[in-house]
């Protein structure tokens, strides 16, 4: 079964919890990079905030991913 991550800085992610979604906090870039790199294959779409997708960048195209607005 797929399932949804989101990554970000842990005040925005963290309700996200509450809804099934695999949380992972990110509070800084290197953090949001490991946290992508983490992502395990049954993960079909990714949550990010602005911050995690800037930090992510390029590697956002190999996921269905979502940006939050600001």
């Amino acid at each position: 079964m797929a399932t949804v991550a989101v990554i970000g800085e842990t005040v925005r992610v963290t309700g996200f919890r509450l809804a099934g979604v695999v949380v992972l906090p990110a509070d800084t870039p290197d953090a949001a990079r490991a946290a992508w790199t983490c992502l395990g294959d049954d993960v079909a779409v990714v949550i990010l905030t602005p911050k995690a997708a800037e930090a992510v960048g390029g590697q956002a195209t190999a996921r269905l991913t979502v940006v939050m607005p600001p």
